[in-house]
């Protein structure tokens, strides 16, 4: 009897098995649009199945056809899904967005944090802790601001902004996430100009560094230029000559002095 009720069970749960794959696969077919059945006034491009986040390496699960009208495409849009494949996106894209050239890199060899890195940029590491790394809340795309921190010959310590608006790359070994919980890490990649690189560097030799988070719709604000009042010189007029009259008796004298 228990044999039996165990091979009834077994028997259902294979059905269930079939008529759950058979239901998701007629949605999945549902939801794909190709070249063949799309509208005679329409054009398919390519949009985000799911969220991509930053530095992900897309794969055909991320992309789906979607019929548009003729005609209101911007450019840099993708038609075909393998013009996308095999890209790392550089922001993060939501679900049904559509996918334009400009928010991707081509990744032709080395890691894909090598693909997020700017023409003319360059990535350095530098080594935190929950203090430095602004208690965890750092997130690839990201932007900080650096102070520097040492001491001058008078053990005074010194501290200034040396770099500002500083795109953070990755977190430890993580250039992408979905995750928005703070995450205590050993060591945040930045992109910055090879001169920057060499100030932080620098900073670092010579004392401590600190990140400061920064609000993603704020600009570098930029110093208003001191105003200092000249005085102008007080010109000193030349003397001019004039003449007293001496008057003694019937006697007059004129003598000339100078004011």
């Amino acid at each position: 009897m228990a044999q039996r009720r165990g091979l009834i069970l077994i028997i259902l749960s294979l059905a269930m098995a079939v008529a759950a794959a058979w239901i998701a696969n007629t949605w999945v077919s549902g939801q794909l649009v190709s070249k063949a059945t799309a509208a005679p006034n329409a054009q398919l491009v390519v949009t985000a199945a799911m969220s991509i986040p930053l530095g992900t390496k897309v794969e055909g699960r991320h992309l789906r056809l979607t019929e548009v009208p003729e005609g209101v495409l911007p450019d840099g849009t993708y038609t075909d899904l393998a013009d996308v494949e095999g890209k790392v996106a550089t922001t993060s894209i939501t679900r049904g967005e559509i996918l334009v050239a400009e928010r991707f890199a081509a990744h032709t060899r080395g890691s894909t944090l090598a693909a997020l890195v700017a023409d003319n940029m360059r990535a350095v590491t530098v080594r935190v802790d929950d203090v430095i790394g602004v208690g965890g809340f750092l997130l690839p795309g990201n932007a900080v601001d650096v102070l520097a921190a040492r001491k001058d010959s008078n053990r005074r310590a010194i501290i200034e902004t040396i770099l500002t608006n500083i795109k953070v790359l990755a977190v430890d070994q993580t250039a992408a996430t979905e995750e928005n919980e703070p995450v205590i890490v050993r060591a945040v990649t930045l992109e910055m100009t090879p001169k920057q690189a060499e100030k932080i560097v620098k900073a670092r030799t010579e004392g401590t560094i600190q990140l400061t988070l920064r609000n993603p719709e704020e600009e570098d604000i930029v110093p208003e230029p001191v105003k200092r009042t000249v005085k102008a010189p007080v010109r000193r007029q030349a003397p001019t000559d004039s003449s007293v009259e001496i008057i003694r008796g019937t006697d007059v004298k004129k003598t000339k002095t100078k004011t």
